[in-house]
């Protein structure tokens, strides 16, 4: 029975579509075309990144039977777009992302579609290190990324420490008369990881509760009234750790109010590390495959939840990444252990005529501060103080199941023998102040206060 939601579809023989164009030869022209772009980028100097350069788009064509700058392949014909290359490259050396790294975690192993892709219609990508998610996005989310580029360089440039997104590339590919755009975002959630809750949270009660149907899932996504029913006391952090993370979540909501962006979520993976202990599970299969993945030190900067929410300590400089997961050590009620991993998704959706209507003709039927659609300054302010109220809560001094460094040092190392993933971060001391990167900034002349995005 074919099932289509947007514009992801299922074929006669079972594989999925999107835009009529099969997964494989999707991910096949995604391949190609990084390679080709990122090869021909390393030709290209290192500079400053310049106002004009948040607008190039470069294309190349990809016939079947090949060409002088292009390979042979069994797809389709094809062609590729790079929107904004230079900006991207500054944004992934920032990231401590070298060329030949990017384009060997895409493009050397075949891509892995996610199965549980969720409702958005979109398609899903994993890299086989881990590292990357590819996901297809609609042309208006495509759009209003390339405008959201010149802030988004000020932001990074102030602050590397952010739950935002980092967007490592935006490209198309035009094929059978459609344009299918992706872009390349980091993987909030390891898969060698085992995640035994997550959430999808946006301060909103309307609705906001898991279908039967999700329920049946491996692995649901719940959301916000269920994580009130079921974690009443939140998740229980350090002090110093909840107090970075309340103003890592307060500034990325600031700058996501300044540009009228509202209707994104929280997405929130919970690794219980007590009862990864009691399940005894043996993960000699992953430990298999990681053996057989990308060799250690090549993760990037600033990509886990961990690194997102600590301030850089003096004379040490970033977190040293090197094989590990990045969770945040927390408690749950139970005092039982576990590792946090959290992120801000879907923030390309601006506050414009047709969000205005809907949360408008909401208002007349429900409450309207109850709804997930609504003003950007209010979607924030509620957004924070359910993260900081309801969500993550801190353990006070008395607190029985208060958090110390060498409990959260024993964290990390049961979860190395629970999931054969060395070297998990624990808690590391934080600064109360969350200072910018000392690194210094490329300017182009703008105010992120300036940015329009209607």
């Amino acid at each position: 029975m074919k099932k289509t939601i947007g514009h992801r579809g299922i074929d006669p023989t079972g594989e999925t579509t999107y835009k009529k164009t099969t997964s494989s030869a999707l991910k096949g022209a995604i391949q190609l075309g990084i390679t080709h772009t990122v090869g021909s980028l390393s030709q290209k100097p290192e500079r400053d990144v310049l106002l004009q350069d948040f607008e190039v788009v470069e294309s190349i064509f990809f016939p079947n039977e090949g060409s002088n700058l292009t390979p042979a392949h069994h797809y389709g014909d094809f062609r590729f777009k790079t929107y904004a290359p230079i900006a991207f490259r500054y944004f992934r050396e920032m990231f401590g992302i070298r060329p030949d790294d990017y384009m060997y975690s895409l493009c050397n192993d075949q891509l892995i579609e996610l199965s549980n892709s969720g409702a958005s219609g979109s398609l899903f990508y994993v890299s086989s290190d881990d590292e990357f998610i590819i996901k297809t996005v609609q042309h208006k989310e495509a759009e209003f990324l390339q405008k959201l580029l010149p802030g988004y360089f000020m932001n990074l440039n102030q602050n590397k420490r952010t739950l935002l997104p980092k967007f490592y590339g935006l490209y198309c590919v035009q094929a059978g008369g459609k344009n299918i755009r992706i872009v390349v975002m980091n993987n909030l959630l390891p898969s060698s990881v085992r995640m035994h809750l997550k959430y999808d949270l946006k301060g909103s009660t309307h609705k906001r509760r898991a279908s039967a149907k999700e329920r049946e899932k491996a692995i649901p996504t719940y959301k916000d009234l269920d994580f009130m029913q079921d974690m009443q006391d939140g998740l229980l952090l350090e002090g110093d750790m909840y107090n970075a993370l309340c103003k890592t979540i307060h500034r990325d909501c600031l700058l996501l109010q300044s540009f009228k962006i509202m209707d994104y979520s929280l997405l929130v993976g919970i690794h219980n590390v007590d009862k990864a202990c009691r399940e005894q599970v043996s993960e000699e299969a992953v430990a298999g495959a990681m053996d057989q993945r990308r060799p250690p030190g090549q993760k990037s900067l600033y990509s886990t939840a961990i690194e997102a929410i600590q301030a850089e300590t003096g004379g040490t400089g970033s977190l040293d990444t090197e094989d590990k997961t990045g969770g945040i050590p927390a408690r749950n009620s139970k005092g039982e252990r576990l590792l946090v991993y959290i992120g801000i998704i879907d923030i390309l959706q601006s506050y414009r005529f047709v969000k205005k209507l809907e949360h408008s003709w909401k208002a007349l039927v429900h409450d309207g501060d109850t709804v997930s659609v609504h003003r950007p300054g209010f979607y924030a302010e509620r957004f924070e103080k359910f993260m900081c109220n309801t969500v993550f809560r801190k353990i006070t001094c008395n607190d029985a199941v208060g958090i110390t460094a060498e409990t959260a040092a024993e964290t990390a190392a049961e979860t190395a023998a629970s999931s054969s993933f060395s070297g998990t971060p624990g808690l590391a001391p934080t600064n109360q102040s969350l200072s910018p990167s000392q690194d210094t900034p490329r300017s182009v002349g703008m105010d992120l206060n300036t940015m329009s995005t209607d």
